[in-house]
C-alpha cells in the first residue's frame, strides 16, 4: 500500500489496524558508469513497494536526497547538509506522528546516511525526554534498517558476485534498479574490470582516487534477473523485520 497512491480516508482506515509505516530513504549520487544516480533511493523504494504490495504494509514517499557531499565531483549528484537532513526528518516524523503513527521504520539504501539518521533519531527522542511538562502523545518508536542488512542478503549478494562486488556501485544494487527499471539498463565496458579500493575523503579527493566513481566493484555483472531474486528475498525479510518492529 503506497501513501502517495492513497486517499486520506484510506489512511484513516489503515490507522485503525496499524500504526506502522515504512519510509524508504536513500541518496541521489553517482553510481559509476552504468549505475543510475537514484540507485540508493531506488533500491529501498523498489523493495519496499514489493513488500507493501505483498503484505498491505503502508509505504511512505521516498526521502531521496541524503548525505552525498563526497560524490559532488560527479555531475548530477545532489546532497544535503546533515543539519538540513535532520530538520527534514524531524518534520516528516512530526507530521506522521500527528496523524497517529507510532512506529516509523526508515528503510535505508545509502550507508553515508547512517550517522545522520541516527542523529535525527536522537534529536526527535530528545524532545520528549526534555519536555518537563510531560506529554499525552503515544510512545514513538523509530527504526533504521539498511536493505543489505536484512537476513541473508549480504551472503546472497556475495554468492551471486564472488568477485568485484565491492562497496560502491555494486553489481547487486545496480541489479535491483535494473529489475525495477528494465528500460534504464546500460551496457558499459568497465576499465579496469574491477575498480580499486581505498578511503573516502572530500569530493575532489574522491574523484582523483576513483575517476569513474566505482569502489572495488564491477557492476557490469549486474542484470535484472539477479535483481528480481534480490528484491524477492529482501521483500520477505523486510516484511518479517517490520513485523517484529511493530510488535515491539
Amino acid at each position: 500500500m503506497q501513501l502517495h497512491q492513497s486517499t486520506w480516508a484510506e489512511i484513516d482506515d489503515y490507522l485503525k489496524q496499524s500504526k506502522g509505516i515504512i519510509v524508504p530513504i536513500g541518496s541521489t549520487e553517482q553510481h559509476g558508469p552504468n549505475g543510475l544516480l537514484g540507485t540508493d533511493a531506488l533500491c529501498p523504494e523498489i523493495i519496499a513497494k514489493h513488500a507493501g504490495d505483498a503484505s498491505g504494509i503502508l509505504v511512505g514517499p521516498t526521502f531521496n536526497v541524503g548525505i552525498a557531499q563526497h560524490h559532488m565531483g560527479f555531475s548530477g549528484t545532489i546532497t544535503l547538509r546533515p543539519s538540513t537532513m535532520i530538520a527534514a526528518m524531524y518534520d516528516w516524523v512530526a507530521s506522521l506522528r500527528k496523524h497517529g503513527f507510532e512506529h516509523i521504520y526508515w528503510f535505508n539504501g545509502h550507508g553515508g546516511n547512517t550517522a545522520t539518521i541516527n542523529a535525527a533519531f536522537a534529536e526527535i527522542y530528545a524532545e520528549g525526554s526534555l519536555d518537563t511538562q510531560g506529554t499525552n502523545s503515544p510512545p514513538l518508536k523509530l527504526q533504521l534498517r539498511n536493505w543489505w542488512e536484512l537476513s541473508g542478503i549480504i551472503k546472497l549478494c556475495e554468492k551471486m558476485y564472488p568477485e568485484g562486488h565491492g562497496s560502491h556501485a555494486t553489481p547487486s544494487e545496480v541489479a535491483v534498479t535494473y529489475y525495477g527499471y528494465p528500460d534504464a539498463v546500460k551496457d558499459v565496458e568497465m576499465s579496469p574490470k574491477i575498480a580499486p579500493n581505498g578511503p573516502i575523503h572530500d569530493a575532489a579527493d574522491y574523484r582523483r582516487r576513483f575517476p569513474d566513481g566505482r569502489i572495488g566493484s564491477n557492476p557490469a555483472q549486474a542484470n535484472g534477473e539477479d535483481g528480481k531474486i534480490i528484491v524477492e528475498a529482501c521483500s520477505k525479510g523486510l516484511i518479517e523485520d517490520f513485523g517484529k518492529f511493530v510488535a515491539g
